[in-house]
């Protein structure tokens, strides 16, 4: 009896812990929407062949001018200003990953120490590609030429991954490659 109760006293002291709720969607990595509510993607991450050319390095998710924004994930304001004349804050989080929100006025300098669910910023407006206002959230491991873009969708665990099969050199056109649906 004794062990049913601690069990039992450690489950409602769980379940009541202020914003237990606010764990939902919160992954493995400890990172979330930086919106609330959940918003719609408007144009998804699409990196070009080769990291120098023209390619949409993040996604851009529904939002109202004004909008609060949020930490994705717990870490060091490593950036806020403006690049190329768009408010931008950037995030370092432990695991290497840096976030970035624009156009973002920002509510944070930089050196601040932010968790997941901190307010960074504001929407400011329209970004480029937007036909309203939206956030661009983009996500990346290392700097300069080393720099390697994220899909920030993965922070989430919401880019669902799909594996080829191993015989898909099959040439185009044999019977088997057309029954297995690989030509």
């Amino acid at each position: 009896m004794t062990l049913a109760a601690l069990v039992a006293v450690l489950v409602v002291a769980i379940v009541a812990v202020p914003g237990a709720s606010r764990a939902e969607g919160l992954t493995p990595g400890g990172y979330g929407w930086p919106l609330s509510p959940r918003p719609e993607v408007v144009r998804g991450f699409d990196p070009p062949a080769k990291r120098w050319l023209a390619g949409h390095r993040g996604v851009d998710l529904a939002a109202a001018t004004g909008a609060p924004v949020f930490s994705a994930g717990s870490g060091v304001v490593h950036f806020a200003g403006v690049v190329a004349g768009k408010p931008v804050v950037s995030v370092m989080h432990p695991d290497g990953v840096l976030t970035t929100y624009e156009p973002v006025t920002a509510t944070v300098s930089v050196g601040t120490t932010v968790v997941r669910g901190s307010l960074v910023g504001t929407v400011e407006g329209v970004h480029p590609g937007c036909v309203s206002a939206c956030l661009h959230w983009g996500a990346r491991r290392g700097a300069g030429s080393a720099a390697r873009y994220l899909n920030p969708l993965a922070l989430l665990g919401a880019v669902r991954v799909r594996l080829k099969p191993v015989g898909a050199v099959l040439a185009a056109g044999t019977a088997g490659g057309q029954a297995r649906g690989w030509a």
